[in-house]
């Protein structure tokens, strides 16, 4: 009997050990914006903290920086009653997620939360944290060609299977429904769609107009309104890219379509100011254009056994700059960029695709030469009637003077018709490329 109260004391005096004593928490110093600063308690960055509301609730936050003993967070949503003092506790480590197909048909923020109402997600397989990187020497070459439905792009600005391009334009030019009319038109095994930063308004919209029902069901939805805390958009467009990532390692043809990079390197920019980094070019810190081609490295092609994974981003030009700091590092990351042009739009001209101004650089490899040259005698023709379209109603142009000329004056009619396409319209591309040939015999 002793030797059993002797055992029974050890055991129960091990157990203590495993007991907590204390609570760890720090205090909050200090609210500027976005930026909180904390004392106590002592996180590496990138991890999460949890600060103590007037209400008792707990928000949710991350380290994003540090200062001697001063740790600086940013809440991933909007902070409410906060004080002097307020509580900060470690949250405990950040949970992986798990996916699977099943994720198929869900809308999510940045988090992964649900935000359809449609209960938890589950899934078999976890979800990197980090964003995806593939080893460029074994990355799968462009090879195939990625039917997209639009017939301008199909015929003259030829995508591939793998290939990351920009829709660049101004405001209210026509990004959001191009990149509509390319959802539905596109032929792909899964869609995943990121809209980062944009009106709540078309969240909706683009579910039910631009996926529909029956391309809802194979699409996976991340969605950070503008409203949104910077950090949550952030998240938000880093997880988009590691969902089409997985996809894309399962063998399937995967279409990411990001709305838009610019809001993105916007959210960037105000994490930065707020940790004090120095305006570079134009407000934008150097951290800015780290972070961009890091997220669009880790989409395309994957290694030889995987799938594909093409992307399509949407590029804000502020007032139609299209030397814009961000438009000017995008373009020179991505492999190819479309120009939407604000003349077009206002005439009429949809989609309002400036194809003198486009270039894809991966349509050499996916189109036979003969279409190839094909599409440069078409951007010829249009070139020239350009320079001199200007001239026509003030009697500059004299028909019979330059054979060229007469020839673009002459198609110009036809090359409108060709490149205009209506939003319900479809045009695949074996009849896009077909149609193209013709114009030009």
């Amino acid at each position: 009997m002793a030797q059993l109260g002797e055992f029974k004391l050890d055991e129960a005096l091990r157990s203590l050990d495993s007991v907590r004593l204390a609570k760890v928490s720090g205090r909050l110093i200090k609210v500027s914006g976005l930026l909180l600063e904390s004392l106590g308690c002592q996180r590496t960055t990138g991890q999460r903290c949890r600060i103590e509301q007037a209400d008792g609730s707990l928000l949710e936050a991350q380290v994003v920086g540090f200062n001697r003993d001063i740790t600086y967070l940013m809440p991933f949503k909007k902070p409410v009653g906060l004080g002097a003092g307020s509580r900060v506790f470690p949250a405990p480590d950040e949970a992986v997620l798990q996916i699977d197909a099943s994720w198929l048909g869900r809308v999510i923020n940045g988090l992964g939360e649900p935000l359809d109402g449609l209960g938890k997600l589950s899934g078999q397989d976890p979800l990197p944290l980090e964003l995806p990187a593939v080893n460029p020497l074994r990355r799968r070459p462009v090879e195939e060609p990625l039917d997209v439905g639009v017939r301008a792009i199909n015929s003259l600005l030829t995508l591939g299977k793998g290939q990351r391009v920009g829709l660049f334009a101004g405001s209210g030019v026509g990004k959001s429904v191009l990149l509509g009319m390319i959802t539905r038109q596109t032929k792909a095994d899964v869609v995943v769609v990121g809209l980062i930063g944009e009106r709540g308004r078309e969240v909706q919209e683009f579910i039910l107009h631009s996926l529909g029902e029956d391309g809802l069901r194979k699409a996976v939805v991340v969605v950070a309104p503008a409203n949104e805390s910077p950090l949550m958009r952030l998240k938000a467009a880093e997880l988009c890219h590691t969902i089409a990532a997985y996809f894309r390692d399962q063998g399937l043809d995967v279409l990411l379509l990001v709305d838009s990079l610019t809001r993105y390197a916007m959210a960037q920019r105000e994490i930065a100011l707020a940790l004090g980094e120095p305006p570079a070019t134009k407000g934008y810190p150097p951290s800015v254009f780290g972070l961009l081609p890091e997220l669009v490295e880790s989409a395309g092609n994957g290694e030889a056994s995987s799938g594909s994974l093409s992307a399509i981003y949407t590029v804000l030009a502020e007032g139609d700059d299209q030397q814009d700091p961000i438009a000017d590092c995008a373009r020179a990351i991505l492999d190819g960029h479309i120009v939407l042009s604000r003349r077009l739009a206002d005439v009429g001209h949809y989609p309002a695709i400036d194809i003198a101004a486009s270039v894809s650089r991966c349509m050499a490899q996916v189109v036979p030469p003969e279409q190839r040259r094909a599409a440069l005698q078409l951007k010829e023709l249009y070139s020239t009637f350009e320079k001199i379209r200007e001239l026509i109603p003030l009697g500059g142009y004299t028909p019979g003077m330059d054979a060229k000329t007469d020839r673009a004056v002459q198609a110009a009619p036809a090359i409108q018709r060709f490149l205009c396409q209506d939003v319900g319209e479809g045009a695949d591309l074996a009849a896009s490329q077909n149609r193209l040939r013709e114009l030009i015999r």
